[in-house]
């Protein structure tokens, strides 16, 4: 792995944890020659503005550009690219994982890293290995249950709610992030539709006007996309994802049409299958 010189660019863009069984990056900026196009979380080619989808990339085609982290963001790219493993099982529930080796991969000092993976376990993700570093927290299937029990108690009524009292053309300005869900669940990509996913639900619960509703909720949904024990990566598949992201379509035409129990229904069923 390089390291660029001191106030240089870095340029190294994939690291893999001790044990991990895949690659995960850092985010690409949006500068260079590959700005306007673009790339899922799990890094492949999207479509380019204006273009068609680009297939993977091939050992007989060129290396596309590699991302430059920019060092007064490389802290929140490296939590960006921890948080996008997670989901993608990329960090293995009860593998450990040191700071200064994940750094030297990402090609940036252990200090960023060591920042993101704290916040990490402020977030319950990861635990403290004294001496060691971090080890990413097994989860089973009573904690994923008991975790759409609580969304569900506290986002149903609350959606319930907005159903008597927003108006139609607010649910319709939602329309662009349910129709963003079911693109994202149709590139297989698990970070994408997470993502994708926990902005609508952010964006309905936002019309509630209340920031510490909507910082609960997000946490607890953060936490429901991680995999559980034994899952491994893309777990889920590209047609459940699908029909995951088409219950938001689901979703909005109901709270559109103010059918209470529909809402009530999709919503309780969304969150037991939630990513």
């Amino acid at each position: 792995m390089k390291q660029g010189t001191q106030g240089s660019a870095v340029t190294e863009d994939a690291v893999t944890g001790p044990a991990a069984a895949g690659r995960f990056r850092v985010p690409a900026q949006p500068a260079g020659p590959d700005a306007g196009r673009e790339r899922d979380r799990c890094g492949r080619p999207g479509r380019a503005e204006g273009g068609a989808a680009r297939g993977e990339h091939t050992h007989g085609e060129p290396a596309p550009p590699r991302p430059v982290v920019q060092r007064s963001s490389v802290r929140g790219q490296v939590l960006d690219a921890l948080r996008t493993a997670l989901v993608t099982g990329d960090l293995r529930p009860g593998e450990v994982y040191s700071a200064p080796v994940l750094a030297e991969r990402f090609g940036v000092s252990a200090t960023p890293v060591r920042e993101a993976m704290q916040q990490l376990a402020l977030e319950g993700a990861v635990e403290v290995v004294p001496n060691r570093g971090f080890r990413v927290v097994e989860r089973g299937a009573r904690e994923l249950a008991e975790l759409a029990e609580i969304r569900a108690l506290i986002e149903v009524p609350v959606m319930v709610r907005l159903a008597r009292t927003v108006p139609v053309e607010r649910w319709a300005e939602l329309r662009p992030l349910a129709e963003a869900t079911v693109r994202a669940a149709s590139s297989g990509c698990r970070a994408t539709y997470a993502e994708a996913d926990r902005a609508f639900h952010r964006a309905v619960l936002a019309l509630a006007g209340n920031e510490q509703l909507v910082r609960i909720a997000e946490d607890l949904h953060r936490r429901a996309q991680w995999p559980l024990v034994g899952s491994g990566p893309g777990v889920r598949g590209r047609a459940e994802l699908v029909a995951d992201a088409h219950e938001h379509t689901a979703l909005l035409d109901a709270l559109i049409a103010g059918d209470l129990d529909v809402v009530r229904s999709l919503v309780g069923e969304h969150f037991h299958g939630a990513v």
